[in-house]
């Protein structure tokens, strides 16, 4: 029963994907979350003593309203980046700063990293039970681990393969076209 509640779990898991997980925000980001915010103020404040249209100003503030929201979501930096001014704000290493900050948006866990980190605190977890059953669970999710890798280095090799053998790879994609539904959505997420 516990092995088959703990292979449900790690199925759904590994269907599930990484996609929604991401790295907590780093001190680029958060500069830039702050600056946002300083920038924001700056442009409502400007739109107001510059006499902007209604719709401008409205515009402005909202988007200063906003921006508390972000600065306060990312947490403050431990250092911030110069921002009295326009003309402060508008230097080129804060767009620097912005396009830095806008890759590491970007990144994502690895996948098979994260799978063996969990594999690892399951195990640990199980240690700790102790007793038969926890000794089972041990065993299991070793096997489990070691089969999440194997999983990962067919993959790797069966991508380089085809990358390397480019006029093979339509008799391999012909070969594995009997795959399940499900094995094709495993390695698709695997593959991305």
């Amino acid at each position: 029963m516990r092995k088959m509640l703990v292979t449900l779990i790690l199925a759904c898991l590994l269907l599930a994907g990484c996609e929604s997980l991401r790295f907590a925000p780093t001190e680029g980001q958060k500069q830039n979350a702050w600056l946002h915010n300083r920038t924001a103020i700056m442009a409502a404040e400007t739109a107001r003593t510059e006499s902007a249209s209604e719709k401008l100003q409205a515009l402005t503030g909202l988007s200063e309203l906003q921006s508390r929201a972000f600065s306060s979501y990312f947490g403050l930096p431990k250092e911030f980046p110069r921002a009295e001014t326009a003309e402060d704000i508008l230097a080129q290493s804060n767009f620097q700063l912005a396009r830095r900050a806008l890759a590491e948006s970007a990144e994502r866990p690895d996948a098979f990293a994260l799978a063996d980190n969990m594999f690892e605190l399951a195990i640990g977890i199980s240690a700790l039970l102790g007793g038969v059953y926890g000794t089972r669970a041990v065993r299991f999710l070793r096997q489990a681990r070691t089969k999440s890798q194997a999983l990962v280095e067919v993959i790797a090799g069966n991508e380089l393969f085809k990358k390397r053998n480019q006029t093979y790879a339509s008799a391999f994609k012909e070969a594995q076209s009997g795959q399940s539904p499900q094995t094709r959505q495993i390695v698709a997420e695997m593959k991305s």
